[in-house]
């Protein structure tokens, strides 16, 4: 037996992360099941070699469909329909349609996969002797349509459950268990992520009563696979090693490389690169064809130079680059040859200069072969792929000419297939192009297409990193910057508009990618339209510049620039950051917080835009996130003696009230003991005691502090503040955002499913959120997405949060203060929380920013 290189872990599943809208698993199995749609992941391609003539065109189709050759297997789908036809032959007429449907999809031919699977369904709803495993198929394939190119998740789960149905009825358990799987997705998507996480519950007791056999492999590397995408690594790495290990138990061979590979792809997060490198060594070693075995050979290059290894003492990169070329030029064409040739273009282009492997000319030869089999194999969407990277190298090439020719074609042809994830990266590059030749107009419509583009996939970004090397912080992020950039240059009030609502874009592609989910949306207020005393300050880090927008209620934008290297910026970011501390030279933070403001807010006192004792509303960027804006100061005084501060996500804000005396109904909630391996929190109970006494409340401490108690709490629909004085952490990875209970932490999706009834009412909505002894993950520099993702999923109009952990007795202080304050007729919430912010300033032991400057305000300040 193979030796696994990683110690089995205990199938666990905790709750489960956002969807990205992904192609469904469909695992139907038996003698009439479709080819399962392709998951472009080439280790799920079997075949490669080409139907025999005098084939029955079903099957003759599937092996073309294996074998990446998507317009062959269509053709003959579409045989096998017309002599079906002629026949009467209803059952392959409605597997040909289905068949078609799943490979139109593949080819983003919209359009005609809804037909075919038009077609199919009118067959069966005209047949009165239609067998239901028929149905199950036709259903499937219209709920995968209906979820990832329609975005009906309501529609699709329905379908899935019709299709359920059908599966076992047809006696295919296997075929049920894929339907289910799929469910989840949809379930994902609608926001019920309580509902999916027990129903992956129960598919796993499931499969745990099936026999150890070769459905129950594919069928847990399914749910396994499902567990990635929807954003729960640690749960997908447990459930695939389940299925590797009984692979490896019953000597499964033809599933082991495609096992070891989906682990390795998520060991770099669960274990470590070299942890991947070895899964990916496995994959290669029980490859049964050439293509898992170019897979594994493309992931581990991809993952050495991701190591950045000492290129001068390895010889470790050639050797694979020449494997690697030695099999693209020999293996028949596919898309998944022609995916594979863009992605080792990509791989050698991450390397420095001086260390590739492959002169570009060798790297020229192997796209142009991709760019005619994609024209071969009729498949535009690989076409327009080969295309863009080829135009790619021809700019590092400095050839701007053929490099912008190229990837205009790679533009058109994406855009004729309506392929979104293409359309953004080609458009991108023209627009780079562009702005190279001084063409502004011309660049920003360009990368204004870019980001259309990007804005209509939403929450679709990790199914893009399927088949394509796709990364967000990489080649989503920029585009928003340079469109920006451009919009700026340009410097119109028309520009300076589109600038803001590029910014309210990224901010939302941010949270996006964050969930692995396109955020709820809501009917919401423009920030700059609620209250007329604010003024909203936007702020982006761009390579060469921090740029600043004020924007005041009917009154024309101001921009302002501050020329500076974004990595020296940051450097003065991170040092401003680390000198919050009293123990720290307190000249140098002043230093530091007269610099940031002289960039932030001087520009505006100096153009007479600031009132005092207005509000100043904060939409940043990067690291600006992560500072408290309140500590700001002006050499004289810090910016929250004279204004009030709050930071919004975007420029969007969900409707609020103010809140009085009469209509407020409070839970207040705490843990003061020590739990685990989190310290205690003394004063939390006095915190807990002294808030429930200002409002009508429902007080939680300590062992009353449940989930179950929190969930029946929220069931009064009076109640509209929320106090949690408990530890909890803000982290880039909303896996790891999460508060405290005394049964354990409860994450951002279980309290946004709590409160999910309350968005759809404003007079039922939380008001105000509040989580006083939170704090950001320690050196994690996107850490306020965790934040800023808690704020926006949980539907609360206002949180209240602090960006580091503080004495819990200045928690104690500070909150009682604000709730005492939020009592005062005409206080609105930002208001509140500098009046409380002021006392400590002004106090004898807390007067150092480190105490006070923590808290901030998010959302709807008034």
């Amino acid at each position: 037996m193979m030796r696994l290189p990683f110690q089995l872990k205990r199938l666990r599943f905790l709750a489960i992360g956002g969807l990205g809208l992904l192609m469904a698993v469909a695992i139907a199995l038996g003698p009439l099941s479709l080819p399962a749609p392709a998951t472009t992941d080439p280790s799920d391609l079997a075949a490669t070699e080409q139907a025999a003539p005098g084939t029955d065109p079903l099957a003759a189709g599937r092996t073309y469909y294996q074998a990446g050759q998507f317009a062959a297997a269509i053709e003959q789908w579409q045989t096998a329909v017309q002599q079906a036809s002629r026949q009467g032959d209803l059952v392959r007429q409605i597997m040909g349609w289905n068949s078609i449907a799943s490979a139109q999809q593949v080819l983003n031919h919209w359009d005609q996969a809804h037909q075919a699977v038009e077609h199919s369904r009118a067959l069966l709803e005209t047949s009165d002797r239609a067998e239901p495993i028929l149905w199950a198929q036709t259903l499937n394939t219209q709920a995968n349509l209906a979820l990832t190119h329609g975005g009906q998740a309501q529609t699709a789960l329905e379908l899935w459950q019709a299709a359920e149905t059908y599966y076992r009825q047809a006696g295919d358990t296997v075929g049920a268990l894929g339907a289910q799987i799929n469910q989840t997705q949809a379930w994902q998507t609608l926001g019920f992520y309580r509902r999916a996480e027990q129903q992956l519950q129960t598919l796993t007791q499931q499969l745990n009563t099936m026999p150890d056999n070769e459905l129950k492999i594919s069928a847990l590397r399914s749910l396994g696979q499902v567990l990635q995408r929807i954003g729960s690594p640690q749960e997908s790495y447990d459930v695939l090693a389940q299925s590797l290990e009984i692979a490896l138990n019953l000597d499964a061979q033809p599933e082991l490389s495609s096992i070891f590979l989906s682990i390795g792809k998520l060991a770099t997060r669960v274990e470590s690169p070299q942890a991947a490198l070895d899964y990916f060594q496995a994959a290669e070693d029980a490859a049964l064809n050439p293509l898992d075995q170019l897979q594994a050979r493309l992931d581990k290059l991809a993952t050495y130079i991701d190591l950045e290894i000492d290129l001068e003492d390895t010889t470790v990169i050639p050797q694979l680059t020449a494997q690697i070329q030695k099999q693209l030029t020999t293996l028949p064409a596919s898309r998944t040859t022609v995916y594979s040739v863009v992605n080792f273009a990509h791989s050698l282009s991450r390397l420095p200069p001086g260390h590739q492997p492959l002169a570009k000319t060798q790297i020229n030869q192997l796209l142009v072969q991709g760019v005619n089999a994609a024209k071969t194999l009729n498949d535009q969407r690989a076409e327009a792929y080969a295309l863009y990277q080829l135009g790619q190298l021809y700019r590092h090439n400095q050839q701007p000419h053929d490099a912008l020719t190229l990837t205009q074609q790679s533009l058109t042809l994406a855009e004729s297939i309506q392929s979104a994830d293409i359309i953004s990266q080609a458009a991108w590059q023209l627009g780079n192009l562009l702005e190279q030749q001084g063409k502004l107009q011309p660049s920003i419509d360009a990368y204004t297409k870019s980001v259309d583009a990007l804005q209509s996939l939403r929450g679709d970004l990790l199914a893009i990193n399927q088949d394509v090397q796709f990364s967000y912080r990489e080649q989503v992020e920029p585009v928003y910057r340079d469109l920006v950039s451009q919009l700026l240059r340009e410097g119109s009030q028309d520009s300076l508009k589109k600038a803001r609502v590029v910014l309210e874009n990224l901010q939302i592609a941010e949270l996006d990618n964050f969930f692995r989910a396109a955020c709820i949306d809501l009917e919401s207020d423009k920030v700059d339209q609620i209250d007329p005393n604010a003024t909203v300050i936007y702020a982006i880090v761009l390579d060469d510049r921090l740029a600043v927008i004020y924007s005041q209620p009917d009154q024309s934008l101001q921009a302002y620039e501050t020329p500076i290297e974004a990595a020296t910026l940051n450097t003065t970011l991170r040092s401003f950051l680390a000198s919050l501390h009293p123990s720290t030279d307190r000249r140098q933070q002043l230093n530091y917080a007269q610099t940031l403001y002289d960039w932030l807010i001087r520009p505006a006192e100096v153009a007479g835009l600031l009132q005092p004792d207005q509000t100043l509303v904060f939409v940043l960027d990067g690291l600006l996130r992560n500072l408290p804006m309140a500590a700001l100061h002006d050499g004289q005084r810090y910016l929250i003696e004279k204004y009030a501060v709050a930071l919004s996500p975007g420029l969007q804000l969900l409707p609020a009230k103010a809140l009085t005396q009469q209509n407020t109904r409070a839970i207040v909630a705490g843990i003061s003991q020590a739990r685990g391996n989190f310290m205690a929190l003394p004063a939390v109970k006095e915190e807990v005691n002294s808030i429930s006494k200002l409002f009508p409340s429902s007080r939680l401490l300590d062992q009353q502090f449940t989930r179950q108690a929190l969930r029946n709490g929220l069931s009064d629909q009076r109640v509209n503040i929320l106090h949690l004085a408990s530890h909890g952490q803000f982290s880039s990875d909303f896996s790891q955002t999460f508060f405290l209970t005394w049964d354990g932490a409860m994450n951002i999706n279980e309290l946004s499913e709590l409160l999910k009834q309350r968005e759809t009412n404003q007079s039922e909505a939380i008001e105000l959120l509040t989580l006083s002894a939170c704090e950001t993950a320690t050196g994690d520099d996107r850490a306020w997405l965790g934040l800023a993702g808690l704020a926006v999923r949980s539907g609360a109009r206002s949180t209240l949060a602090t960006l580091w952990s503080v004495k819990d007795e200045v928690a104690k202080q500070l909150m009682t203060d604000v709730y005492t304050n939020l009592g005062q007729a005409g206080m609105t919430k930002a208001k509140a929380l500098r009046q409380a912010q002021l006392e400590l300033l002004n106090s004898k032991d807390f007067a150092d920013p480190f105490f006070w400057s923590a808290y901030v305000l998010i959302g709807n300040w008034l």
